[in-house]
């Protein structure tokens, strides 16, 4: 395990704290899409300040987040506030704001997932997937897509190439991507970055033909367990496209194949 790209995600999601149970920061701009902020790359920064508010809980359980409007690099403040503290969790809830408005308003269970018993199960399915050196690296893909997309240098992410017809301009058309993703320099993922990896994979809209933008508005994340090191398979999917929106369901399995965390959100169709 390194620690270059773990200081290089600890520096972009780094809080600093103030008397009033605000917390400074500065959003990266290269964790972006189309300009804005990437969305799960802010739940990682909201949750950091989160984890500083109940040191004794440093892991997100459960985290909803309503997306007000879109984020932009540079400097933001991170209001929390503590609703209710038990003996093995603390419910909180968070203010992201930019230039003096809120952008995102979020409520999340923590706690200590080294603490929670070692009973991870599920009817789910593990993905069938190629081995990632089998898979289309991330670098492969459309140039259109990269320079939109400066956050995806952030990653090392591979693309089952059943699902992978978009990069080429031949869309599967299931509504589906899977693959892998592990920081850039393949250093181990803790649970806030989890956060981020459920919002890190192009849209499924993409399997559709339906490329650009999709701002979220509202995603709810469940954090399972403390991944293991290593590779984390992916799974994206939408089933439903109705009034300009479509919701989105991703999961996310460790190496050990435990199913580590899991989000829906609800989306806006790609402009």
């Amino acid at each position: 395990m390194t620690t270059e790209t773990q200081s290089d995600f600890a520096r972009a999601t780094a809080v600093t704290g103030r008397q009033d149970s605000t917390f400074a920061t500065d959003l990266d701009g290269a964790w972006t899409v189309a300009g804005a902020v990437n969305g799960g790359y802010l739940l990682s920064v909201i949750g950091r300040a989160l984890s500083a508010t109940v040191p004794e809980f440093p892991d997100p359980l459960v985290f909803s987040a309503y997306y007000l409007g879109r984020s932009d690099p540079g400097p933001a403040e991170v209001a929390t506030r503590v609703i209710r503290a038990g003996r093995s969790s603390a419910t909180l809830g968070a203010d992201l704001n930019q230039a003096g408005a809120p952008t995102i308003t979020a409520l999340a269970t923590f706690g200590s997932l080294g603490a929670l018993p070692d009973d991870v199960a599920t009817s789910a399915s593990h993905p069938d997937l190629p081995a990632p050196e089998d898979c289309m690296s991330i670098a492969d893909g459309p140039r259109e897509y990269l320079d939109l997309a400066p956050i995806a240098s952030r990653f090392d992410m591979r693309f089952d190439p059943a699902t992978a017809g978009f990069a080429t301009g031949a869309p599967i058309g299931r509504g589906l991507l899977q693959g892998w993703i592990r920081h850039s320099d393949g250093a181990d993922t803790d649970p806030l970055a989890l956060l981020t990896f459920l919002d890190a994979f192009p849209p499924a809209m993409f399997d559709l033909g339906r490329f650009g933008w999709a701002p979220t508005m509202e995603l709810t994340a469940h954090v399972r367990a403390i991944p293991a090191p290593g590779w984390i398979a992916v799974t994206v999917e939408t089933r439903n496209i109705a009034g300009g929106m479509f919701e989105e369901d991703c999961e996310l399995w460790d190496s050990t194949g435990r199913l580590v965390a899991q989000s829906r959100q609800l989306a806006r169709q790609p402009r």
